[in-house]
């Protein structure tokens, strides 16, 4: 937003919009201070990496590998996690020539394809905290949708890519891997949303001391075998932090839907 208010001032030559931040750190810092930026930009990417690596070697080890050799020793299971962290590095690596099918601009390619992946998470997420009738089942099933059809757009975006349209023109498919990342993100939701209420709907619903402190309803019910009901904050006894978050999260959704608006 700085960048593009000095171009439009003439005080900032801005050859592309995705070269902004280049752009006002090369231009605008002293030699010292453009050391700094990059230095935390590279610890930044290093710790997102680092992080990654760390939580998907840990899933494959613990989920995966330990329930297949659950007698296996500590020291080898240290060795297991640390020879998935290497394989994701190569899958990682190998990856990298298809980044540019989907989108040259590395910004645009992490949104998009994180657009593919969070819109069932955040439908489960919302609707299990916000409404108790729903269930494993629908939340199961909602998140294999949507894994499936972002996984088809991504495919779609792989085999049509940004300059070679491989696919038939005006074709359904070709319509779907064109279709804008952020449109198609908030058809995902809207999808995931309407399996897991279908599929908890016609499934039976779940225990009420199952869900008790963990929904918006349930959140003063005491939680079997949880947090005692004098370790709860006090904001949870209090009847006023309903209206509270209510309005919060009111005008949290009114930003985010006046910066769309303003910057679509």
């Amino acid at each position: 937003m700085i960048a593009a208010a000095l171009a439009t001032r003439g005080a900032l030559e801005l050859p592309q919009a995705d070269q902004a931040l280049p752009t006002l750190v090369t231009t605008l810092l002293p030699v010292g201070l453009r050391g700094l930026v990059v230095a935390g930009l590279l610890a930044a990417l290093m710790s997102s990496l680092s992080s990654v690596f760390s939580s998907t070697s840990t899933l494959f080890t613990w989920d995966i590998y330990r329930a297949w050799r659950p007698h296996a020793s500590e020291r080898h299971l240290v060795w297991v996690g640390r020879l998935a962290t290497a394989a994701l590095t190569v899958l990682g690596l190998a990856w990298v020539p298809f980044m540019e099918y989907i989108s040259p601009r590395l910004y645009v390619y992490l949104q998009s394809v994180q657009s593919y992946i969070a819109p069932p998470i955040t439908a489960v997420f919302l609707l299990g905290v916000a409404w108790r009738r729903i269930n494993g089942a629908g939340a199961i099933a909602s998140l294999l949708v949507g894994f499936v059809l972002g996984a088809g757009r991504l495919v779609l975006e792989l085999v049509h890519g940004t300059e070679r349209q491989g696919l038939p023109a005006g074709s359904v498919w070709a319509a779907i891997a064109e279709l804008n990342f952020l449109h198609f993100a908030v058809v995902l939701f809207v999808v995931s949303v309407v399996v897991l209420i279908a599929v908890s709907l016609a499934t039976a619903p779940p225990p009420r001391e199952q869900v008790a402190g963990l929904t918006y309803a349930t959140a003063t019910e005491p939680v079997a075998g949880g947090v005692e009901a004098e370790e709860r904050p006090a904001d949870v006894e209090r009847p006023g932090w309903r209206r509270t978050d209510l309005a919060l999260t009111a005008l949290l959704l009114g930003i985010i839907a006046l910066l769309w608006i303003v910057f679509a």
